[in-house]
């Protein structure tokens, strides 16, 4: 394995879209973004189709800044100034969007989803203030709506999670990373053990049905016996699933990375080497892997998806539960339709100017092209079942040229115009991923642009 990773450990896109954002082109004004989701919405009824639909709201805020996020957030204490303002702001996007999509309310919302940032910085009489409005214009399904929140332990009430579980909210995720004060004071999170466990337990009590561990390897300072503590402890509250994330290394992106050393961090084998310890740890623990890099219990509802072959991946990770239409509200939010992607103004003050004053509140985005989308099902097989079939034999030719060495190396196989991950080539699924995607192949990115595969 340590050769596997000196040869195949190279820069690569996540794929929690495709095209990847990097390679966006063809940008759909606000007005045909919206018609877009009027088109998505009004196609006949048929087996491809899919009329419900999915929600994200992202809340930039934290009190402090995690070194190791690469996600779009603002630090600050003042919560007053941003509470409001903000929750304003995206109740007006909101009703933007109401007004040009009378289907958002008639049409079932399957799902919603609250990321960040610290989405618990909003005060819980906040949190209600904002999703009530929401809530109240739509229709949700009686029998399997799913409203899941990222929460950080030590900004979360039981008050935040009573508030939450009236509204209907019953899946949470909590960022945990490492469990080792060493490990924490080096990416500035502190966040003792049994902080995280009193998250865990009050969540149980007022009966949020799941609860998910982010967990991250290849952080500085980490080693195998620090690995062990963060899997003793995890398994201590066992969570019905754990996303288990390479730690992404992109310090052109997020200059917060510069806080800690190259020595800090472990190297290439050594950081494969706590993922397979992790990974058999929960294994033995009677954890089943789902797809890349996350696991649950066996009675969770992404393993019964994945069993079935309805595992999905957007750009919110892993989900059982597949829309055509996910809208994002909210700063830098990303939505996707079957054909155009959008995403907001990451710029706080420009996002709350546009959306305040009644727009769409658009930076770029892309209107998928027919390939593009045969492609992006590809892509979708391999992340969920770790095999597809090839569109031609121009494309498997292309294809079996750039895994020649994968290949020989017995990490993928090709049969019948269907190539398949082996076992231990499950290792490098975004390699795989990378062969077939023709955006990347044109552009030889030559700059830092992606992190990693290992």
């Amino acid at each position: 394995m340590t050769d596997l990773i000196a040869k195949y450990d190279r820069p690569v896109p996540r794929y929690t879209s495709y095209p990847t954002v990097p390679y966006w082109k063809d940008a759909p004004t606000s007005a045909e973004w919206i018609e877009s989701l009027n088109r998505t919405f009004s196609r006949p009824d048929g087996p491809n189709s899919d009329k419900s639909w999915s929600l994200y709201i992202h809340i930039p805020f934290c009190e402090s800044l995690c070194c190791f996020c690469a996600c779009n957030t603002t630090i600050s204490r003042n919560h007053d100034r941003y509470e409001g303002q903000y929750i304003d702001c995206v109740l007006a996007e909101w009703k933007t969007y109401l007004a040009q999509v009378p289907d958002l309310a008639s049409k079932t919302l399957k799902n919603i989803h609250l990321g960040g940032g610290t989405p618990t910085f909003l005060s819980p009489q906040n949190l209600a203030r904002l999703l009530k409005p929401i809530l109240s214009a739509v229709n949700t399904d009686p029998k399997g709506f799913e409203g899941s929140i990222e929460v950080h332990p030590n900004y979360t009430t039981e008050e935040h999670l009573k508030v939450l579980n009236e509204l209907g909210f019953n899946r949470i995720s909590i960022g945990v990373q490492d469990f080792n004060l060493s490990v924490q004071k080096l990416v500035n999170r502190i966040q003792p053990p049994k902080v995280t466990a009193k998250t865990v337990d009050d969540a149980r009590k007022l009966g949020f049905t799941s609860v998910n561990f982010d967990l991250i390897y290849g952080l500085p300072g980490q080693g195998m016996e620090e690995m062990q503590y963060t899997i003793d402890q995890t398994l201590k509250n066992m969570p019905d699933r754990i996303a288990l994330y390479s730690l992404a290394i992109v310090p052109w992106i997020k200059p917060a990375q510069r806080h800690f050393k190259d020595e800090d961090l472990p190297a290439p084998e050594e950081k494969r080497a706590l993922y397979e310890y992790a990974k058999t740890r929960l294994l033995n623990a009677g954890y089943i892997e789902i797809g890349m890099d996350h696991f649950s219990l066996a009675n969770d509802d992404l393993l019964l998806a994945m069993n079935e072959g309805r595992l999905h991946r957007n750009f919110m990770g892993y989900t059982d539960q597949k829309t055509d239409i996910l809208l994002g509200l909210g700063v830098s939010s990303i939505s996707a339709s079957p054909d155009c992607f959008h995403q907001n103004q990451k710029i706080l003050s420009l996002y709350e100017a546009k959306a305040g004053d009644g727009e769409v509140p658009t930076m770029r985005g892309h209107k998928l092209t027919a390939m593009d989308q045969k492609i992006q099902g590809q892509i979708l097989q391999l992340m969920t079942g770790f095999k597809t079939r090839f569109l031609d034999a121009e494309q498997e030719a292309a294809v079996t040229e750039r895994l020649s060495e994968m290949l020989k190396d017995n990490l993928v196989s090709i049969e019948n115009s269907t190539l398949t991950i082996s076992e231990t080539g499950k290792s490098f699924l975004r390699i795989v991923c990378a062969a077939f995607d023709e955006r990347l192949a044109k552009a030889k990115p030559e700059q830092n642009t992606f992190s990693k595969a290992i």
